[in-house]
């Protein structure tokens, strides 16, 4: 079933090979039509991850890149919208000579070319399959995988598989047969899996991995447990106790050694003992379904174990507090305030009022994007005078644009990676929050975002606080705003959670978070 950590296991696995030395790399192959999830609901694929060359990807690439501390690319993300258009493009061409184009083996060639293509200057690439063995859409993947042996030779290709084994409570037993049933259907279509890895609440003991060999013709020692755990920065840490990696080199006849997992034991041990709590309320219009907030949830985290202090996250729907904000917001306990980045108007006007709480009760306050453009609104209309302040993408007839379209943007109705998306760079000013937190001067930032701040305003919003502390080097795109006299008011337009690392967490999620505890204090 879906939902049983694969991107996760995954992840982990590639930590484990990199801290014994190999260069590793991960792809995710999703099997829906969509291009990218770019276009997708949050509530449909949870966050939208954007990859330093500005690829929209699956939330998975987020725990790939936080494990191996890796930047990816295009190449990691693989949706069968993209393998069927590259597909049909060819045909179009006439790159196939004329031959009936087909399923098998034009499909299935191109999956086994975005494989081939990740290997170069990688000793591992770890390629995971969305969805479930049996979803009709997988099975060219599937398909293809299989193959894939075939073409590089079985020694140099490996299979592991994802099961549940769930617990019955009542008759306090462990059971295999879903994993059985899993296995069979997998090996229907003529794969044999070398690994089982195997999610449950409760140990695997010996008996129940010795019928699960040999039900499933794997080896009992490639049998591998993966049980619950609090944080998902302990799943390396388990599997390597449960000697996944030792298994993986033993097969590949590699030398088997042991990783130096040093700085993560000390992160999770860090995660797992920390005494002091604070509370942040992020505040949006996705908070029904946590993913949706993923990256921005892991960097609060990051931050959090930096400054030895627990985040808890109150999740504040921006559209449900419209009627009475402050009395909301005024019922919470908060230590700091974070307005994430988004799409559409619903839920703005909740955003905008809670600018307002943390400007006026010296909160501190994070805004990301849309959050950001959002600040400049409520400082256009409470302190500026601009009753109608607002983006054009919420009301085109505002006669004070504080935020407005992108001149390149104009005309453009295709809303698929049409945005500023990707690495950008920015000079910080000195002597303000942002200088403070990153210790440079030049930053390079993703960004996913089709809105600007409008130079226009600069002086006007400048004269009543609201002081522009980066920009692109050019200096035309505002990238930075603060309030200088707060105790830390900062809006970025770019997204800092993509590039947050338990191991470094992002300068402005850490510094946030130093705050929002001298606050709780």
């Amino acid at each position: 079933m879906s939902g049983l950590g694969k991107g996760v296991t995954a992840a982990s696995l590639g930590k484990l090979l990199k801290m014994r030395g190999f260069k590793v790399t991960i792809q995710k192959f999703d099997p829906y039509l969509n291009i990218d999830p770019g276009t997708m609901s949050p509530y449909q694929h949870g966050e939208v991850f954007v990859t330093e060359d500005g690829s929209e990807v699956d939330l998975d690439l987020g725990h790939y890149e936080r494990f191996i501390d890796e930047n990816l690319s295009e190449f990691s993300s693989i949706t069968t919208g993209k393998i069927y258009s590259s597909v049909i493009e060819k045909e179009r061409r006439g790159d196939y000579l004329g031959a009936t184009v087909q399923v098998v083996p034009h499909i299935t060639n191109e999956i086994k070319e975005n494989i081939q293509r990740m290997s170069g200057k990688y000793d591992f690439v770890i390629s995971e399959i969305g969805g479930t063995v049996g979803d009709i859409e997988s099975l060219p993947f599937l398909e293809a995988i299989r193959q894939f042996s075939l073409c590089v030779g079985k020694e140099n290709v490996l299979y592991i598989h994802l099961t549940y084994i769930p617990y019955l409570e009542k008759s306090g037993e462990l059971k295999s047969k879903p994993t059985q049933h899993s296995v069979a259907a997998l090996r229907s279509i003529g794969i044999q899996p070398d690994i089982l890895v195997c999610r449950s609440q409760k140990p695997i003991l010996n008996e129940l991995k010795n019928k699960i060999s040999l039900f499933c013709n794997v080896e009992k020692d490639s049998i591998i447990s993966n049980l619950d755990v609090d944080s998902i920065y302990e799943v390396p840490l388990m599997l390597e106790k449960e000697g996944l990696c030792d298994v993986i080199c033993k097969k590949f006849h590699l030398e088997i050694t042991k990783p130096d997992l040093t700085e993560w034991i000390k992160i999770v041990d860090i995660e797992k003992n920390l005494q002091e709590e604070i509370n942040i309320a992020l505040v949006g219009k996705y908070v029904e379904l946590h993913d949706a907030y993923l990256s921005v949830a892991e960097a609060l985290k990051h931050a959090g174990i930096a400054n030895r202090v627990k985040v808890n996250i109150l999740w504040v729907n921006s559209e449900t507090i419209e009627d009475n904000p402050f009395e909301h917001l005024s019922k919470l306990k908060i230590d700091g305030i974070l307005v994430p980045g988004g799409f559409g108007d619903r839920g703005i006007e909740g955003k905008i009022a809670t600018v307002q709480y943390a400007r006026e009760n010296n909160i501190p306050f994070l805004g990301i994007c849309l959050g950001m453009q959002m600040a400049v609104v409520e400082i256009a209309r409470n302190l500026c005078g601009f009753s109608d302040a607002n983006s054009t993408e919420f009301n085109q007839k505002t006669q004070n644009p504080v935020i407005h379209i992108m001149e390149d943007q104009k005309g453009i109705y295709k809303k698929g990676g049409t945005m500023r998306l990707g690495k950008y760079p920015c000079l910080i000013f000195q002597h303000s929050k942002s200088e403070k937190a990153y210790g440079v001067e030049f930053i390079d930032e993703r960004h996913r975002h089709r809105y600007e701040f409008n130079n226009a305003y600069r002086e006007i919003l400048r004269d009543v606080g609201l002081w522009i502390t980066g920009l692109s080097p050019d200096g035309n795109l505002v990238e930075i705003v603060e309030l200088l006299d707060h105790p830390f008011f900062v809006g970025c337009q770019f997204h800092p959670e993509f590039k947050s690392r338990p191991n470094n967490p992002h300068p402005l999620f850490k510094d946030f978070i130093f705050y929002s505890k001298l606050t709780n204090k």
